[in-house]
C-alpha cells in the first residue's frame, strides 16, 4: 500500500502507511520491515527529508546486512535517490559494488519488458550515479543539493549532467524531465 501510494506521487500519505505499519508491527518480520523503511527512505527522499530518508535507510542496512538480504536494495536504486551511494560507498564499498551489480542485473531485466511494453525507450546508456543525479535533477533539486547529498562538488553534478544531456540528445532539464518521467 505505501509503495503504491509512493508511485501515485502520494509522498506524505505513503510514508504515513510505512511508519503506522511499522509501529504497529507484532513480532519480527525482516521482508517486510526492509520493504517498510525502503518505502519510507523513498518517501522522504521525495519529500527532501534527507536526515529522516537516511534513518529508513540505515534501519533497513541493519534488516538487510547480516543476512544479505541485498537484492531489494538493489532493485529499489531508482527510487532511493542516492541513499545508497550516500550511505554505503564509503563504509560497505564491498557490499556496495554488489548492490549496483544487482542493479544492472535488475534493470536489465525490466528495460527488457518495459521497452517494448510501452513503446518508450528508458534511459539504458547512464550508469547508476547518472541516473540518481537525473532523477533528482527532475524532482528539482539543485546541483549543490545534489552535490551535498551525494558527497561530490556542485562541479561533478553539472559535468555529469552534461553527460547524461549528450547521451539523452537533450539540452536543458525540462527536456530531461520530460524524458526521464514519462
Amino acid at each position: 500500500m505505501a509503495h503504491a501510494l509512493y508511485l501515485r506521487g502520494e509522498y506524505g500519505r505513503s510514508l504515513g502507511m510505512a511508519e503506522n505499519a511499522l509501529i504497529m508491527k507484532q513480532g519480527s518480520y525482516p521482508i517486510s520491515e526492509l520493504f517498510l523503511h525502503l518505502s519510507a527512505s523513498m518517501a522522504c527522499m521525495s519529500l527532501k527529508d534527507v536526515d529522516a530518508a537516511k534513518a529508513h535507510f540505515g534501519a533497513a542496512w541493519d534488516i538487510a546486512r547480516p543476512d544479505g538480504l541485498l537484492e531489494l536494495i538493489g532493485e529499489h536504486h531508482g527510487l532511493l535517490q542516492g541513499l545508497i551511494e550516500a550511505c554505503l560507498k564509503t563504509q560497505y564499498p564491498d557490499d556496495f559494488a554488489r548492490i549496483i551489480e544487482i542493479t544492472y542485473r535488475f534493470s536489465y531485466g525490466w528495460r527488457r519488458i518495459h521497452n517494448p511494453d510501452s513503446g518508450e525507450d528508458v534511459a539504458d546508456d547512464l550508469t547508476t550515479t547518472e541516473f540518481t543525479m537525473a532523477m533528482l535533477a527532475c524532482r528539482g533539486w539543485t546541483n549543490a543539493e545534489i552535490a551535498r547529498h551525494m558527497g561530490v562538488s556542485p562541479g561533478t553534478v553539472k559535468n555529469r549532467l552534461s553527460g547524461v544531456y549528450a547521451k539523452l540528445g537533450i539540452g536543458t532539464r525540462a527536456e530531461l524531465v520530460a524524458h526521464m518521467l514519462r
